[in-house]
């Protein structure tokens, strides 16, 4: 069974201290710029086909320009298990669905894990669990259309993944400075195109957007929506990193759909995560 629409925004409405007549009318308070808070939010579960369960977290930057970063650690922590279990460490500007997945074993039951966000001196703490009615089509196919989202891997031959949880995490090694690759095959269904008129977009059934997930500096996509061969499902980028660390970026495969994720059934884009291990640029001897 999958979460309505209607029952995820007024569940977020709570979580947000309003009632949930407010959640037609997202969002809750006048739109400013930058120093807003930002809210965790749960989107639902859906089923994995080893027998595990996903959880799917998204969140609201209540902020119309400002992106807001919160390291990994005491403020933003997910528990138990953590406080690394995933989530992002930069928050981009107003609602993201299902931006990230926690899998939890099939044993899991009624437990729950809890994402808690600290930003601005406010403490923001939303459980995730199993609970009955929370279920959504992230894999299965949406209700009605039977649309599925796309598949993603790292290699011709690598795992495929798809939903908010995606594939296997890649790992990379680069310099700062100095591009590095990436790359990534995209396949789709195809069953959103029956559901879109002709503008263009059913020539194109997967859109792929790269995103700074996390990382302690700037990072510079050569183009961060790359064009998905056709013929192959490759699509290739390049990534600058400005400063050393461990980053993690994450790649948005939607389907012919729309570019934007939106709604809670989350039938219609897949992510994917790379990490990068990025170190000093070499400096050449004399």
């Amino acid at each position: 069974m999958a979460v309505h629409p209607t029952t995820a925004a007024a569940a977020l409405a709570l979580v947000l201290g309003a009632g949930p007549a407010a959640a037609q009318h997202l969002p809750l308070a006048p739109e400013r710029a930058a120093g807003q808070t930002v809210t965790p939010v749960f989107e639902g579960w859906y089923r994995n086909a080893d027998g595990t369960y996903s959880l799917s977290f998204g969140y609201f930057n209540r902020n119309a320009e400002e992106t807001v970063e919160v390291p990994i650690g005491v403020d933003n922590a997910i528990e138990p298990g953590g406080p690394d279990r995933g989530q992002p460490a930069r928050f981009e500007p107003r609602r993201h669905w299902g931006v990230f997945a926690v899998r939890v074993p099939a044993d899991f039951g009624d437990r729950r894990i809890v994402w808690r966000l600290v930003v601005r001196g406010d403490t923001f703490a939303i459980p995730g669990g199993l609970k009955h009615g929370w279920e959504i089509d992230a894999l299965a196919g949406e209700a009605g259309s039977g649309n599925s989202p796309p598949e993603l891997q790292f290699g011709p031959d690598g795992p495929t993944g798809a939903g908010p949880g995606g594939p296997p995490a890649h790992h990379l090694r680069a310099r700062t400075g100095e591009p590095v690759e990436l790359t990534v095959w995209a396949h789709d269904d195809g069953r959103a195109r029956t559901s879109i008129v002709s503008d263009g977009r059913a020539n194109v059934p997967v859109t792929l957007t790269w995103i700074l997930h996390r990382g302690p500096g700037a990072v510079r996509f050569d183009d961060d929506t790359p064009a998905v061969d056709p013929a192959t499902g490759r699509a290739i980028t390049t990534a600058a990193f400005a400063q050393p660390g461990e980053y993690v970026l994450r790649v948005r495969a939607n389907d012919a759909s729309g570019v934007e994720p939106a709604g809670h059934a989350q039938c219609c884009w897949t992510n994917g995560f790379v990490k990068v291990t990025v170190t000093a640029a070499r400096e050449d001897g004399p």
